[in-house]
C-alpha cells in the first residue's frame, strides 16, 4: 500500500533512511526518496536537512549534485526561502549540467511560482544544451518539450518547432493544446454538461499518462560491469564466462539489446553499473551463489530500482554510457 497519510510518509522515510545506513552505496537515491515523503508529510525543514547532507563537502561525493541542488531549491520556495531557492536555482543555469532532471525540477518550480517567463528560458535553454538539431529526443528530455509546450500556453505565445516536436512526441488521445489550455480552469465552474463531460475525458487522458509513468517507476535496465570489474568477477566465477565472452563483447551485446529494445517501442531504458562486493552482496541477500547466470537480471533490477540506472540513449554530444570518456556520437552512438 502506498503512504497516505503525513505519518505514512515519515515512516516510510525513516525505512528508506534505515535502508540507506545499511547499503551506503545506495544513500544518494534512497536520501532522495526519503527527502520526497518527509516534504509530502510537510517536514520541509527535515527534508532539507537530507539534502544539505547530501551536499556537504565532509560527506561522500553525490552522483547528482545539481539534481540535489534542484530538489533543494523547490522545497526551500515552499516553506518561505525564496532568495535562497532563487540563488541555487541562478547557480544550476551557471553550471550547466548535462541531465535533464536538475533542469526540469528548477523549471518547474519557477512555473509553479507564477515565473513564466524565466520558467520558459529555463527549459528553453536546457534544450539548446542538450538536444542537438535533428537528434532523437532521450526519453529523460521528452519532459523538457513538454513542460516548455506547457509554459508556452499559459504565455498565450505561438507555436514553434520545439512545441511541433512537443505535439508529435504526445501519444495521449487528447491532444497537448488541449491540455494545456489555460482556459480548463474555467470550465471546472461551469454548470454545462458538454463542457464538463469534455474535462472529465481530458483528466482521464493525464490520468492513463500518470498511470502509465507509475507502472514503470524505474527503467528496464541492462547490467554494465566495467572492465576491471568485470576482469575481477570471472576470476572470481568463471562459470559466468559463459556469458561474457570478453569486455568488448560485452558491450556491444549491451547496445545492441538497448537499440533492439528501443526498436520495439519500449520507453525509458536505462543502464547500471555493477560492482563485484555489490554483486556478492546481493547473492548474500537473496540466499544465492554469485556464479548463478539467473542472478544477473535480478541484481540490475535492483540496482534500477535504488536509483542506480543512467538513461538511454544519451545525447549524441554527451559521454558515452561505457565510460571510454568520449562522446556517445564517436563511440558507442557511432553506428
Amino acid at each position: 500500500m502506498r503512504p497516505d497519510t503525513p505519518a505514512d510518509h515519515i515512516t516510510e522515510a525513516e525505512r528508506l533512511l534505515r535502508t540507506a545506513a545499511q547499503y551506503p552505496e545506495d544513500h544518494e537515491p534512497l536520501f532522495l526518496q526519503a527527502a520526497a515523503h518527509l516534504e509530502l508529510a510537510g517536514e520541509r525543514a527535515r527534508a532539507s536537512t537530507l539534502y544539505d547532507e547530501l551536499l556537504a563537502p565532509t560527506g561522500p561525493a553525490v552522483d547528482h549534485p545539481h539534481l540535489v541542488k534542484a530538489l533543494k531549491a523547490a522545497n526551500l520556495w515552499e516553506y518561505g526561502h525564496e532568495a535562497e531557492a532563487r540563488a541555487i536555482i541562478d547557480g544550476i543555469r551557471s553550471a550547466g549540467p548535462l541531465d535533464a532532471a536538475p533542469w526540469e525540477i528548477a523549471a518547474e518550480t519557477l512555473e509553479a511560482h507564477d515565473e513564466l517567463e524565466a520558467a520558459h528560458d529555463f527549459f528553453s535553454t536546457a534544450l539548446t544544451l542538450l538536444l542537438a538539431p535533428g537528434e532523437e529526443v532521450p526519453y529523460a528530455t521528452q519532459s523538457l518539450v513538454t513542460g516548455r509546450h506547457r509554459v508556452r500556453r499559459l504565455m498565450g505565445v505561438a507555436h514553434d518547432a520545439w512545441d511541433e516536436l512537443a505535439d508529435t512526441l504526445h501519444t495521449a488521445a487528447v491532444p497537448l493544446d488541449e491540455l494545456h489550455d489555460p482556459k480548463r480552469l474555467w470550465s471546472l465552474g461551469s454548470s454545462d454538461p458538454g463542457e464538463l463531460q469534455a474535462e472529465i475525458n481530458r483528466l482521464r487522458a493525464e490520468l492513463g499518462t500518470y498511470r502509465s509513468a507509475l507502472s514503470r517507476p524505474f527503467p528496464v535496465a541492462v547490467l554494465h560491469w566495467p572492465e576491471g570489474e568485470l576482469r575481477e568477477l570471472l576470476t572470481a566465477y568463471p562459470e559466468l564466462a559463459r556469458e561474457y565472452l570478453s569486455h568488448q563483447d560485452h558491450l556491444a551485446r549491451l547496445e545492441a539489446a538497448l537499440r533492439d529494445l528501443h526498436a520495439t517501442g519500449t520507453p525509458n531504458l536505462g543502464i547500471v553499473t555493477g560492482t563485484v562486493p555489490s554483486y556478492e552482496a546481493f547473492a548474500a541477500s537473496e540466499a544465492a551463489s554469485p556464479s548463478d547466470p539467473d542472478l544477473l537480471p535480478q541484481y540490475a533490477t535492483t540496482l534500477a530500482a535504488r536509483g542506480r540506472a543512467v538513461p538511454w540513449p544519451p545525447a549524441r554530444s554527451a559521454a558515452c554510457w561505457c565510460g571510454s570518456g568520449r562522446s556517445y556520437r564517436e563511440c558507442h552512438g557511432a553506428a
